[in-house]
């Protein structure tokens, strides 16, 4: 078992890793919420049918009552229409704000029943107990959010969890597109903050089907202590905090224009990385193995080209609309070399120029 522990200015809290990490569940809610009166479980239909009993049998020990609400899986369970149903649902079982909200599934469920947890009158306490290795991102760091058809998580707060529990056992059901959405945000942190992790990963994951339970360990410790340094020093993602969006300007994008659910978040994301280190190179001076790093990826079933199907005008659009962006230009997170990230704005013409050659 591993434990990561989490300082921000707003809320202390920890991060457990491990298998039967779940067991620690009860003992976690028991100790800090003296007053607590019940319990809501938030999943997905797929989450529910693998691993809800497990999650209840485990909170059934705490003697308070436990609820459930079942979403839409996926990206559809971040529509204005789930958060109400959300919160229409908490209001009926007469939830309060000695409730708490267990976040049982993927990065989209953990996102709804973190933007429910924040509104319902005004702020409840929250628990992330992610299933996937994406979660491994979204779960820590307290961005919570609801997409709009004009932008990705453009609906949102930030809200701490109490606890995230990070149970491996639970990754063993994950089919291979959701191991290779959640290993591109693994990517992702080695780039913008080691170096010698980047080299580990390249070195060691050849093969998505073939991950140890040891890697498992070693990749999500060490991501999640990569965002928990960056998130301690910029909560509110006024400043460094925006790093850890490297890849998703043009990656929301993709994702958004192929519609959501369609294209995980993950390999539009990586889309978006191979862009951001082609910008990198032209415009940071990166010195950086393209050509291997493509071949890699590529081994582990990752497309790294943009879809035919999408316009160009249509994604430079939406990359104006990511949330680092101000006035009209767009703003990407570039590295001047791999485990270093800065922000630049890039003028529309040379991100067309960038486009037409990743198509």
């Amino acid at each position: 078992m591993e434990s990561i522990h989490i300082k921000t200015v707003s809320k202390q809290y920890p991060v457990l890793i491990g298998k039967r990490a779940i067991q620690e569940l009860p003992e976690l809610i028991t100790h800090e919420f003296n007053h607590l009166n019940k319990i809501l479980i938030i999943t997905d239909e797929k989450v529910a049918e693998l691993h809800l009993q497990t999650v209840k049998n485990e909170l059934i020990k705490t003697g308070k009552p436990v609820l459930q609400h079942i979403v839409p899986e996926g990206e559809h369970a971040k529509t204005f229409e789930v958060f109400y149903e959300c919160q229409g649902y908490c209001l009926s079982q007469k939830l309060n704000r000695k409730s708490l909200i267990i976040a049982l599934g993927g990065g989209a469920v953990g996102d709804l029943a973190g933007f429910v947890a924040a509104t319902f009158m005004r702020g409840i306490p929250f628990i992330q107990v992610p299933t996937t290795l994406l979660a491994h991102d979204s779960a820590v760091g307290g961005k919570v959010a609801i997409n709009h058809p004009l932008g990705k998580n453009m609906i949102g707060a930030f809200h701490q969890p109490e606890a995230v529990i990070y149970d491996l056992e639970f990754l063993s059901t994950l089919p291979l597109q959701e191991l290779r959405s959640g290993f591109a945000e693994v990517i992702k942190h080695s780039l913008i903050a080691d170096h010698d992790f980047y080299q580990w990963l390249k070195s060691n994951i050849v093969d998505l089907n073939e991950i140890t339970d040891e890697q498992f360990l070693t990749m999500i410790t060490k991501g999640i202590a990569i965002k928990a340094a960056i998130v301690e020093e910029d909560e509110k993602e006024l400043g460094i905090r925006a790093f850890l969006n490297f890849g998703h300007t043009l990656g929301h994008a993709v994702e958004g224009s192929m519609g959501y659910g369609n294209f995980t978040h993950g390999e539009a994301i990586l889309i978006g990385m191979v862009y951001a280190l082609k910008l990198s190179m032209k415009k940071e001076g990166l010195d950086f193995n393209l050509g291997e790093f493509m071949n890699w990826v590529s081994e582990l079933g990752y497309q790294t080209t943009i879809p035919d199907q999408l316009e160009t005008v249509t994604l430079l659009n939406l990359m104006k609309t990511d949330k680092k962006s101000v006035d009209d230009a767009a703003t990407f997170v570039l590295l001047n070399q791999v485990g270093s990230a800065r922000l630049k704005d890039i003028p529309d013409s040379e991100l067309i120029e960038e486009m037409a050659e990743l198509k």
